[in-house]
């Protein structure tokens, strides 16, 4: 049988600090992939109420064409502009 030979203490620190460094890094990965997840619910959000407000702006126009008929609109001058 093999005699068991002890690890220096330099040895032992180089490996415990190895050791924390790696789960260092693995927290710090955890955390990115946190943020990624909230950002892609935040980002899917965001598509949400751009497909809300783009379905608003279909009604209104479609409203102030049956009002006003085919055309444009100034905002500066607040003016409707028909197309002949």
């Amino acid at each position: 049988m093999e005699e068991k030979k002890v690890l220096l203490e330099e040895e032992i620190n180089e490996i415990t600090n190895l050791r924390k460094k790696y789960t260092d890094l693995t927290e710090v990965v955890g955390n990115i992939e946190m943020q990624i997840m909230s950002l892609k619910i935040q980002k899917d959000k965001i598509k949400e109420d751009l497909k809300f407000l783009q379905n608003q702006e279909a009604v209104l126009a479609k409203k102030l064409e049956e009002k006003y008929g085919k055309g444009s609109i100034s905002l500066e001058s607040r003016e409707f502009l028909p197309t002949e």
